[in-house]
């Protein structure tokens, strides 16, 4: 892909943007800023409608978008889509009817890094084969959606064995920071079998984070079967929603090719965050720690996009941050009721270096009698028995307060931990897909095959 500037501006914008602004003739009438107050811009026009785009026109010649975020009586709430744009009284907001944004889709984007708009962010030159989409869509109707009956291997044991998943499942990733969420999402792109394609998204994560995502976790090896959605902390709000939502866009290309898609959205916390920005700024109240009820009414429409149709189905991960591990946060509430399913990270598991840290026990896929037959649940079952009794009483056996004998499942429970935590732990480059299931049931079994340090 390639920008180009539009007649009488100084900034660049992508190609099919500059088009799309040139394809209608713009009103006369243009909006004059009146204030300018966290990020919102508040001008006494132009004629234009909520989600609409507009061209702002500084005396300098600065040009940039903003889109309308609400409407007060005759004036006009918008925020800036383009970042660097200076914002001056002389300043005027220009419409452009373009009402809905669109955004290039297709085979050319894999092995790519892109921002919000489509535009490459890599340096590797121009797109390859792509197509433009709009990037407002609607879910399958629930009627026309495929039962969720295939397996979805992910290539992680803790969540292949105990947690199985399906294609088309929507399954929330809740942890704190710092707890090696970004690896695991990097280990199912690299090492799932069951997905033609991968999209990722990385919404509000420092432009660090996403270089060492991209280089050193992803790596060329995940990139090659996968394309990179960034929106990074400093960009404009608008942008980071947009970027999630071109996120779904993508993927649904590629499902309604008849194509299994791994979609993952790293984090869907900071969507959120975002949408509460724009909402606020429009003017909305709040209602639960500062969210705004417009962030609970557009999560579900974002959510319900991912799933099966009748040619397709996009598995999505979510991340979602919990703020102190606070399970019971708005956000996390919200997704959990909303997702099939959730994984949890454990912060005491990570610090003890056991990797990748996922809680069996407050862990669960709601899909997994639809995927995994008896034996398999069964095994589940077993599994979290053993791992619960040990927890119930670690502090007994910590104090050495534990007396061996009293209880038959402890004593089974303490004699293969050392076992069924080596089960559970795995490298980034550690591919255990079909395989995952017989190492759980070796060491529920006894643990002969394996080795702590594995």
């Amino acid at each position: 892909m390639t920008s180009e500037t539009s007649p009488g501006a100084g900034r660049k914008v992508p190609e099919r943007v500059a088009i799309a602004l040139e394809d209608w003739r713009p009103l006369r009438w243009v909006g004059r800023i009146q204030q300018m107050m966290d990020g919102v811009m508040v001008s006494d026009g132009p004629p234009c409608a909520v989600g609409d785009v507009l061209r702002v026109i500084g005396a300098d010649s600065d040009e940039g978008l903003a889109m309308v975020v609400g409407l007060d009586g005759g004036r006009v709430r918008s925020m800036l889509l383009t970042a660097d744009v200076r914002v001056t009284p002389d300043t005027r907001l220009r419409p452009t009817r373009l009402r809905r944004l669109t955004a290039p889709a297709g085979p050319g984007l894999f092995g790519r890094v892109v921002d919000a708009f489509g535009h490459p962010l890599d340096g590797k030159g121009p797109l390859g084969q792509v197509e433009t989409v709009v990037l407002a869509s609607t879910p399958p109707p629930a009627l026309s959606r495929r039962p969720l009956t295939a397996p979805f291997y992910s290539g992680v044991t803790g969540i292949d064995a105990l947690f199985p998943l399906a294609q088309g499942q929507r399954v929330g990733l809740f942890s704190g920071s710092g707890v090696g969420k970004s690896t695991l999402l990097a280990m199912m792109v690299r090492n799932t079998p069951s997905a033609d394609r991968a999209v990722v998204c990385l919404v509000g994560e420092r432009g660090r984070e996403v270089a060492d995502f991209v280089q050193d976790t992803l790596g060329e090896e995940g990139l090659t079967r996968a394309v990179v959605v960034v929106a990074t902390s400093d960009q404009p709000a608008p942008a980071r929603i947009l970027a999630a939502e071109y996120a779904t866009r993508i993927a649904e290309w590629f499902r309604a090719q008849g194509e299994s898609v791994l979609l993952i959205m790293d984090s869907l916390t900071r969507y959120a965050m975002a949408l509460r920005e724009v909402g606020l700024a429009a003017g909305e109240l709040p209602v639960a720690r500062g969210y705004p009820p417009s962030v609970f009414a557009a999560l579900p429409r974002l959510l319900e996009r991912a799933g099966s149709d009748q040619r397709g189905a996009i598995t999505a991960i979510y991340t979602v941050l919990v703020e102190g591990d606070d399970m019971q946060e708005p956000i996390a509430d919200a997704t959990r009721a909303t997702l099939d399913g959730h994984i949890v990270l454990s912060r005491e598991l990570a610090a003890r270096g056991h990797y990748p840290a996922i809680d069996p026990m407050a862990s669960i896929s709601r899909l997994a009698d639809h995927v995994a037959g008896v034996q398999t649940r069964q095994l589940t079952q077993r599994f979290l028995q053993l791992w619960a009794a040990y927890e119930n009483h670690a502090d007994l056996i910590r104090l050495g307060a534990y007396v061996p004998g009293s209880d038959s499942v402890l004593d089974e429970a303490v004699r293969l931990r050392p076992a069924l935590e080596s089960a559970l732990r795995q490298n980034l480059w550690d591919p255990r897909c079909q395989d995952a299931e017989d190492i759980v049931r070796a060491a529920v079994g006894g643990g002969e095959a394996f080795d702590a340090d594995s």
